[in-house]
Formats: C-alpha cells, structure tokens, sequence
C-alpha cells in the first residue's frame, strides 16, 4: 500500500500475538499497514496532548514489522488550501434589532457588520470560495468588497427558513470542496484561530460545530412557567458558528430532513438526524450574535478592546 507523499510513517517491532500501546503524535484515525499488505483501521484517543494507539498485534502475527500510516498527526493535521466553501449566510430580516435594513447590513464601526466574517474568511488559506446567501440588492456590498481578494464568490437566494437558505448555498458550492463551512454574517467577531480549529475538527470528525459551556443556571418550565426541572449545565454548551460539515454527509441529511418534513434551526441538526457524531470545538465567548440593540453596542465594545493596546 503506498503511503501518501508528506505523511509521517513509522515502523515499530511488535512482539508476536501480543497487545501493544503506541505513543506517537498521530491522528485519531489511523491505518496500520502489514508489510504484506494487509491494512487494520484504528482509533486512537487523546491524553495530555498525545495520542495513545490501541490494537491487538495478533492480528498482523504474519509479521512482526508493521507500518503505521497516520493521515493526519495531532501537530501536524493540516486542511488542504482552498478545499473549503464557505457558505456565508446574509438573508435574514432582523427584525429584533428594529432598524430600518436587515441587522447584518447595519455599521459596526463604520463597516457592514457582514463583512466583518467575509473579511476573515477571504484571508483564509483554507478558503477557496465564499457563497453568500443574501437579497439581490445587497449583492453590491459583497461584490465590491471581494474585488481584489484571493477566493471565489458567488451567491444564493435566501430560503423561507434558515435551512432552507443553508440548503440554496449549499447546491452552489464547488463539488471538489473536502469541507462547507456554515457561519451567520451576523456573527462578525468569529476569529481566524477558533475557525481555523473547527475547521480541522470537522475535517477529523465529519462535523463540527463551535460552542461555548453555558455559563448560567438554566431551567426546564412548563407551559405555566413553573419550574420542571433544573438542569445540568456541566453538559450545556450554547452553539455559534461556524458549523462544518463534509458534503457528503450534509447532503444525505438534506435528503432526510427534505423527505421527512423536519424542522431544524442549526445546520449539525441536520447531521443529527443522521445519527452521525458532530464534535464541539470550543470557541469564545465574544463570538456573540448581533441580534438587538444592546448586541451591537456590545461587539462595538469589544472591538475597541482589541483595538487599543494593553500596556
């Protein structure tokens, strides 16, 4: 079996019919390969920043030599250039912020607050196309914007519902894409390095979404808004985006959500209906959602923070 060009391999002696841990920074999906070409998928788990590789050796006991091919390594697992589209979504009505446009149009700053996240994921190298969901006459804004930027744009109409324009972005993206990136233009302080590490979670996983630990006690009411039950929030995270999926599976749970008449207000949703695990990359509080009023004087805020410099 021939290895791929820049993968780390390394050879170990494993005594015969026995069991043996490995400890070497590889990926959590590996291939042993048998030197007589035989090949045995495993799964390697992460402690203290290394990976520890289960498997039992007697299964390669025709050869005590076995050659371990890791697709990616935990330091090195790296997502191709330009192998992801982003599906940017800018459609929506706003109608909690009460301003006269749609919410992700408004200044922050003096810059739209959509192309905040256009301009982070335009810088990308991971990045080779944007698609943005958006009302036709707001198309100016991001054409104008993307003139002299490295990635590709296009454009989709909005849907009626938010999987519905997720699902129009999605039909346009490039069929050699290895990952579509889902973000809400309204989310405008999303920073390359949380992208950057849902990105390479997704690309480990199938899909991943980022996500913070819910800070607050949080409550189950009735319809008489009495107290039900209080829940764990040790197990509550609060989802943001971006959410990454690989198209494949994105595509096979359309088909299902489509087919059964599902309602689904994130896009892992959709994966989840699939039964298929979707990982949570932590990402930052500050990746708020500009959503009101007060949001908006909130990310101004922390704009400026990161603005001034700290002494």
């Amino acid at each position: 079996m021939a290895l791929l060009q820049g993968v780390p391999t390394i050879s170990r002696l494993l005594p015969q019919g026995s069991s043996r841990e490995i400890d070497s920074r590889l990926s959590k999906f590996c291939n042993l390969v048998i030197s007589r070409g035989k090949e045995v998928n495993s799964l390697a788990t992460f402690h203290d920043g290394k990976s520890r590789l289960f498997w039992n050796s007697s299964k390669c006991h025709k050869s005590r030599i076995c050659a371990i091919k890791a697709q990616e390594s935990v330091e090195g697992l790296v997502v191709k250039e330009r192998s992801v589209s982003v599906v940017l979504l800018a459609g929506g009505k706003g109608k909690r912020m009460g301003a006269s446009m749609p919410k992700q149009y408004l200044p922050l700053l003096g810059q739209p607050i959509a192309l905040y996240s256009f301009y982070t994921f335009s810088k990308m190298r991971e990045v080779k196309e944007i698609v943005v969901v958006c009302d036709p006459s707001y198309k100016d804004i991001f054409e104008d914007a993307g003139k002299n930027l490295p990635v590709d744009l296009k454009f989709a109409i909005p849907g009626k519902e938010r999987q519905d324009s997720v699902f129009n972005g999605f039909q346009e993206i490039d069929s050699g894409s290895d990952l579509v990136c889902i973000h809400d233009s309204a989310r405008p302080l999303a920073t390359s390095a949380d992208i950057k590490k849902v990105i390479k979670d997704a690309w480990m996983h199938g899909a991943a979404v980022l996500g913070v630990p819910v800070k607050a006690t949080i409550k189950e009411a009735n319809s008489d808004c009495f107290v039900v039950k209080t829940l764990d929030r040790k197990t509550l995270w609060e989802m943001q985006t971006p959410q990454v999926v690989r198209p494949p599976l994105l595509k096979a749970g359309f088909e299902l959500v489509n087919r059964d008449g599902l309602e689904v207000t994130d896009d892992v949703s959709i994966v989840e209906h699939l039964k298929h695990p979707v990982f949570i990359t932590e990402g930052s509080y500050t990746n708020i959602k500009v959503t009101t009023p007060d949001d908006l004087l909130l990310a101004e805020r922390i704009l400026n923070i990161d603005a001034v410099p700290v002494p």
